[in-house]
């Protein structure tokens, strides 16, 4: 049986969003600290320098590769009640986050927008104006509920365990480290909740926003201060 000649197999065409793409990958998979230019070309098979055909620089990468989180958030729509809107592209978010673990703190932090963001932006602001938010308002119920998903995202990321039973493990693991007596307050927390069945960190989550949500509607129809 004759060899392959993989010279002879077409190649898929280099463009950025392919490198974009590939670049998430590897972040994914080894951690932001290991993407280098020299990494991700071995990884699309192709020397280092050919990347700066397609980008300026590392900056530049980071860009594309914020932006291809933000494609995989959902987008809301004003075909729902706002508050269901709000939540669900809240859970997106969380969702994508988890997936891009390097991504969080670094969707905030651009100085260059890529089409994803704006799209996203532009989504969020238009339902909460279509539902009644004034400028001012908006502004204030975007604001709060970034800070709630991308601190819970980032609170996630440092957690030490990423399962409820470990959990629950190094809950009472830190529970025999000190007296009940002392602190009585967080022993009672360890046994009464997070150590119970079926208790799992993440619900905290929806929970939290669900209380936002119904703070923000007391927004909703109110003129601007």
């Amino acid at each position: 049986m004759k060899q392959r000649d993989s010279s002879l197999e077409p190649r898929i065409p280099l463009t950025r969003e392919r490198i974009f793409q590939a670049a998430v990958v590897l972040a994914d998979e080894r951690g932001i600290d290991s993407l280098t230019m020299r990494a991700l070309g071995e990884e699309l098979g192709i020397e280092a320098m050919s990347l700066y055909h397609y980008v300026a620089n590392k900056d530049e990468l980071l860009d594309g590769m914020v932006d291809v989180v933000f494609s995989e958030i959902e987008l809301p729509t004003v075909d729902v009640d706002w508050k269901t809107a709000m939540r669900r592209r809240a859970i997106s978010t969380r969702e994508a986050l988890a997936r891009h673990r390097w991504a969080v703190g670094l969707l905030q932090s651009s100085t260059s927008p890529g089409p994803a963001n704006f799209r996203l932006v532009n989504a969020v602001l238009g339902c909460l104006r279509a539902a009644g938010f004034s400028v001012e308002n908006a502004v204030h119920a975007y604001s709060a509920q970034d800070a709630y998903i991308y601190g819970f995202a980032l609170q996630e990321k440092t957690l030490p365990v990423d399962t409820p039973g470990e959990l629950a493990e190094a809950a009472e693991s830190m529970r025999r480290q000190f007296s009940a007596d002392e602190y009585p307050h967080i022993a009672e927390t360890i046994t009464e909740q997070v150590t119970k069945p079926g208790y799992d960190f993440a619900d905290e989550f929806e929970f939290g926003l669900d209380l936002l949500l119904d703070g923000l509607e007391r927004l909703r129809g109110a003129a601007d201060a």
